[in-house]
Parts: C-alpha cells; sequence; structure tokens
C-alpha cells in the first residue's frame, strides 16, 4: 500500500478529493492485479437477480462487491464495470425500459467523472461495450452474470487466483474515503441503536425493536448489511438470535442487539447490551465486559497480530467470571482447560468494509498461502498482523449458552465453576459489546465510540 493511502482521520476532509485518491489508489492495485494474472482487462459485473425455484420471485439482490469497490452502486444488476490500464475506466450502466419497476436514475454524483458512463437499456446490450477478447479478461464475478454464452464473445466469470488473491488481500487496508463511508454508515447505526434501546426501556418485543430500529436507520430488512439480531432475556445467549419475538416478554431483564446500517455499499457492525433498571450484578458483568473491550480496542495497532487480541481476550474474559464469582479455578487456568471457550465460544472479531465479515481474513499475501487460526479457536475469522488502514470488529462476549454448559457440566471440568451463580446469570443469556475499529500509523480511529459520544 502506497503512503498516499495510509489512513488518517478523514471526517473533515472533502468527499471528491477523499474519493479521487481511493479511485487512484484502485487503478493501481487493479493494474498490480492484472499483472500478476497476466490479462488486459478488468472486468466487474455488477450481479444479477436469482429466482426461487418454482416461483417467479426473485431473491433480494446483492451487489457484487468487487463492483461496488469502484463506484457506490448498490442495487443495479446488469451493469458492469471494465477497467484497462491506462484507459478511462468504463461503467456499462443498466437502465432498461421497465414499467413494473422504478427504474435506476442516470448515475450522478463525486464519483462519475471518473468513468466513462455508457448507458444501455437491455442487459445482453453491454457485450457490445466489453473488450473484444474475452481471454484477455479477469471476469470478477458469478456464474450466473455470465453474457455471451453460445456467441463468439462469451464473458463467463473466471476468479483467476491470482488476481481475486491480490485484491482482496489489499481490501483490507481502507482508504480515507473508505473510513469515511464507514463513518457514515456508523452515524445510520448509532442513531438506531439509540432508537432500540429505547424501545427495550420502554417495554417493547424483539419485533417492535426491530422495526424502531429500522426507522431509525432509515433503512429496511433488505438494505440493512445483515439480519439484526435483537434478543431479549435468554435469548441473549443464542449466538446469531434472529426469530424476533412477536409479543413482549412479561419481564424484559436485559437486551443484545448486534445490528449494523449501511452507506453507500460500506458497513458498519454494531453490538450493545443493557439491562433493565436495576440490572445489579447482570449490569455490573455489562460493565466489566464493556471496559475490557476498550482495552481490546486499544490494541488495534500496527504490528499487532490480531490472533494475540483474540487469544489476550480469553485471558480477560476468565478473569470478569472469576471476579463474578463464576469461576472457582484462575483465570490461566480456565483458559488452558478451554473452560473459557465455554462462555466465550466465538472470535474476538472480523475484518470490515464493503463486507460484514471482509475477506482476505487469513491471506498470508497477496499472492496466497493461509495464516491458520490457533488451535482451539476454530471461529475466529481474522488472522493476520495489523497494520495502518485495516479496519476490524472487537466483539468479546460473556454467555450462559444451556447447550455448553450442559457439556461442561458432563466432562471432566464440571468442579471449574459455580453452578450456583451460572443458574444466577442464565435467565439474562449473554453480553456482547463490539465496536468498529481502524488502524493507523498512530492511535485507533474508533469509528462505533466516536460515533456514540456525537450523538451524545
Amino acid at each position: 500500500m502506497n503512503a498516499s493511502a495510509r489512513t488518517a482521520d478523514p471526517s473533515a476532509l472533502d468527499t471528491h478529493a477523499l474519493y479521487r485518491q481511493h479511485f487512484a489508489e484502485l487503478q493501481r492495485r487493479c493494474e498490480q492485479a492484472l499483472e500478476r494474472g497476466g490479462f488486459d482487462h478488468l472486468v466487474v459485473p455488477s450481479g444479477t437477480l436469482h429466482y426461487q425455484v418454482f416461483d417467479d420471485r426473485d431473491y433480494p439482490y446483492a451487489v457484487n462487491p468487487q463492483f461496488k469497490a469502484w463506484v457506490p452502486l448498490t442495487r443495479n444488476p446488469g451493469s458492469w464495470l471494465v477497467a484497462t490500464p491506462g484507459h478511462k475506466p468504463k461503467l456499462i450502466y443498466l437502465q432498461p425500459f421497465d414499467y413494473w419497476h422504478v427504474v435506476p436514475q442516470a448515475p450522478s454524483g463525486w464519483w462519475v467523472d471518473h468513468f466513462e458512463v455508457i448507458v444501455i437499456r437491455q442487459p445482453e446490450e453491454a457485450l457490445a461495450h466489453l473488450p473484444k477478447d474475452p481471454a484477455r479478461c479477469a471476469i470478477l464475478g458469478e456464474a450466473q452474470s455470465a453474457l455471451g454464452v453460445g456467441g463468439d464473445r462469451a464473458f463467463v466469470p473466471n476468479n483467476p487466483p491470482a488476481v481475486v488473491d491480490y485484491l482482496e488481500y489489499h481490501r483490507a487496508y481502507k482508504t480515507p474515503y473508505e473510513v469515511a463511508m464507514m463513518r457514515e454508515a456508523t452515524r445510520k447505526g448509532v442513531r438506531a441503536h439509540r432508537a432500540a434501546e429505547a424501545a427495550f426501556r420502554a417495554g417493547k418485543s424483539e419485533f417492535d425493536i426491530h422495526l424502531a430500529y429500522c426507522g431509525a436507520a432509515r433503512q429496511d430488512a433488505n438494505e440493512l448489511p445483515y439480519g439484526n439480531i435483537v434478543a431479549l432475556n435468554q435469548n441473549g445467549a443464542v449466538l446469531h438470535y434472529m426469530e424476533l419475538d412477536r409479543e413482549a416478554p412479561a419481564q424484559s431483564r436485559s437486551f443484545l442487539i448486534d445490528a449494523g446500517a449501511s452507506h453507500h455499499g460500506y458497513a458498519c457492525d454494531i453490538t450493545r447490551t443493557y439491562a433493565s433498571d436495576g440490572g445489579g450484578e447482570f449490569q455490573a458483568l455489562i460493565d466489566a465486559v464493556d471496559a475490557a473491550q476498550r482495552k481490546m480496542c486499544d490494541q488495534v495497532r500496527a504490528g499487532t497480530d490480531y490472533k494475540r487480541i483474540h487469544l489476550d481476550a480469553h485471558l480477560a474474559l476468565a478473569g470478569i467470571l472469576k471476579d463474578a464469582g463464576v469461576l472457582k479455578v484462575s483465570p490461566e487456568a480456565a483458559v488452558a482447560t478451554g473452560v473459557s471457550g465455554v462462555f466465550f465460544p466465538h472470535g474476538i472479531g472480523h475484518g470490515i468494509g464493503l463486507q460484514v465479515h471482509e475477506v482476505a481474513g487469513f491471506a498470508a499475501s497477496d499472492r496466497g498461502g493461509r495464516i491458520d487460526k490457533p488451535a482451539g479457536h476454530p471461529y475466529l475469522r481474522l488472522t493476520r498482523v495489523l497494520e495502518a488502514g485495516m479496519a476490524v470488529t472487537i466483539e468479546p462476549g460473556l454467555y450462559f449458552v444451556d447447550l455448553l454448559l450442559d457439556g461442561l457440566k458432563q466432562g471432566e471440568h464440571a468442579g471449574s465453576v459455580d453452578w450456583n451463580r451460572i443458574e444466577q446469570f442464565r435467565p439474562f443469556g449473554g453480553i456482547r459489546i463490539e465496536d468498529d475499529v481502524v488502524c493507523t500509523d498512530a492511535a485507533p480511529i474508533n469509528l462505533t465510540r466516536d460515533g456514540f459520544a456525537e450523538a451524545a
């Protein structure tokens, strides 16, 4: 990554200037990736609609991340991007004749002047504007985006590993423009999280809290970057709980919400946990996890192995359980025997950006290879050493999961915990605190904490 693209805080900078810098970095990466793969052109379809089997209804459209890396278009199936080193990139923009649906407006904004925009009315018309020789193209997309099959020029996604490995590896390094987009997504997410907390305090059901969230984010379920996790009471012990009970429980003791928002194709990913008024010991547990999580966020420094943050988190969380009287053994013993994993059964986080779980989390280099997960930690999604520009989540958690606790009770380490204390915490489900953090050459930028501070 060149020095000009290293991430500083872009909040006060102009979007046009930020995008210009981002565009230049994409061109540099494109040229290098094509050279690695031995191709002349990068061709990226935006994607097409998937239809349900035995039906004429389509699934919600999801844009190709390789496409939205270049242009902030997320609702434009049937479009194509062509990047050729030394030439102005083409955006082949599908604006169909259609009286069934709203037709996309002509592209506009700070990014348009960087492209030769070609408007087409039928998907097949894109073929006339794609490079002459498909064999000289790295075509990145899903198989069903293929165009011209059966003719003399078929553009079938080939996803060459040398090109994909390079582009995905370097996508971990966010340009200042990308950080600005993530900051805007965070503002929407924070606004919605505050509305969700208010709905919880008012005694609303999970479904009603979800609707309050969507209303405040001004995004519906298909526009959000992932399905909302809205969990009251013991439901917080289900890591990906998405049932959304329609009726409020007789007593709302606790509330865990893991929900994000989108802005021009970029995501935020925020989790907070609350106790009802007078939450007592569970509130104290939340406060302890929150304090530990802040320290973990401060570990997001250039040169830090992300695996180290995960392993350190196990020790810190085991210390919290020890202080709360849940553990009867030392934190070190709980980690060594795997008992800590009963209460913290997932990874400390993942990369984030164009995708909620950003790609290339295990990549050893931009030429491929894999950095394995630590033994005994199968759910960690990122194993790279942090560098300036990387954006990651930090999301420690403590849960009282019946399935995992039953396994502990039946195993050799059942005496490591105080089962009476566990029974006291079971009705509250669990705790997770998650922030999005950008690594820089200096102190990390905590987009989430900044967002809540700004909103307050």
